[in-house]
C-alpha cells in the first residue's frame, strides 16, 4: 500500500493557538482604552490612568509590608486551592466507583455552586478566624469545580479500552497511566485555569471583608475607605498578575507530571 506523501492535518491545538505577539496587542490594547476612559472621566478619584497605577505599584513594591501582603494572600489562597484539588480529585474517584457517593455528594456540590461568595464569606466569618477564611472561601469555591470536571472525565473514559484492559488482564496502575491520565488530562487542566481564576477571586473577597492583617485584602479594604485609587488600582494590577502567574505555574507542573507519569 502506498502512504499519501501529502502533509498531514495540523491537530487541533496547532490549529487554535495564537501568536505570542497577539496577546501583547491585546493588552496594550486594552491599555489604551483605560488611558482613553481615565481621559474622559478626568478625576483621579474615580479612575486614574495606567500610568499612575504603574507608579503606585512600583512605590509600593519598594516597601517591606507590600511584599508581606503579597505572600500571605498568596499561601493561603494556594494552600486553599491546592486543599480542593486533592479533596476534589479524591471525591470523583469515589463517586466514580459508587454512585451511592455521587448522590449523597450533589445537594452539598449544588448548594456550594449556587450559594454567592459572599453569602459563604459572612457566614463562615461566624465560624472561622480571620486568617483561615480565605483558605476555606478559596478551598469551597474550586472544590465543585474539580470534583466535577474530573468525575465527567473518569466516566467519559473508553469503555472498548477498559474492556481491552480486562481481557488482556492489564494491571490497575497501567491502566491509571496509559488509560485514565491521558483521559483525565485535558479535563483537569481545564478545570484548574477556571479555578485558579476564581480561587484569587474569592480568596481576595474573603479578605476584603474578614480584614486579615498583613493581606492583600486589608490594603485593598485601607484604599477604599481613605479612597486612593491609585492604590485600588495598583493592587488590583497585582492580584490579577498573580492570577495569571499561578494559572501559568499550575498548568506548566500538571504538564510535566503527566508527561513524567505517562514516559515512565
Amino acid at each position: 500500500m502506498m502512504r499519501s506523501t501529502s502533509n498531514p492535518e495540523p491537530t487541533l491545538s496547532a490549529r487554535g493557538q495564537q501568536p505570542p505577539w497577539t496577546k501583547l496587542l491585546s493588552v496594550l490594547l486594552a491599555l489604551l482604552v483605560w488611558q482613553l476612559a481615565a481621559g474622559l472621566v478626568q478625576s483621579h478619584l474615580l479612575l486614574v490612568s495606567p500610568w499612575t497605577a504603574l507608579v503606585r505599584l512600583v512605590i509600593l513594591a519598594g516597601q517591606g509590608s507590600f511584599w508581606l501582603a503579597v505572600f500571605h494572600s498568596l499561601g493561603r489562597i494556594l494552600l486553599g486551592f491546592t486543599l480542593a484539588l486533592v479533596t476534589g480529585i479524591g471525591l470523583a474517584i469515589l463517586s466514580a466507583r459508587w454512585h451511592l457517593v455521587d448522590a449523597l455528594l450533589w445537594p452539598y456540590m449544588a448548594a456550594i455552586k449556587a450559594t454567592p461568595v459572599a453569602s459563604f464569606i459572612i457566614l463562615c466569618l461566624i465560624w472561622l478566624d480571620s486568617r483561615s477564611l480565605s483558605v476555606f472561601i478559596s478551598f469551597l469555591m474550586v472544590l465543585p469545580i474539580i470534583y466535577a470536571s474530573v468525575l465527567q472525565g473518569i466516566r467519559s473514559t473508553d469503555i472498548q479500552l477498559l474492556e481491552m484492559a480486562t481481557v488482556f488482564r492489564v494491571s490497575r496502575w497501567r491502566r491509571l497511566i496509559y488509560i485514565y491520565l491521558p483521559q483525565l488530562r485535558p479535563f483537569l487542566i481545564a478545570s484548574c485555569t477556571v479555578a485558579t481564576g476564581l480561587a484569587w477571586k474569592a480568596g481576595i473577597a474573603a479578605e476584603v471583608i474578614g480584614i486579615p492583617a498583613g493581606t492583600i485584602g486589608e490594603r485593598l479594604y485601607q484604599a477604599k475607605i481613605y479612597l486612593d485609587t491609585g492604590d485600588l488600582f495598583a493592587w488590583t494590577i497585582v492580584v490579577v498578575g498573580l492570577s495569571i502567574l499561578v494559572d501559568k505555574a499550575i498548568v506548566h507542573g500538571l504538564d510535566r507530571m503527566f508527561a513524567f507519569v505517562e514516559n515512565r
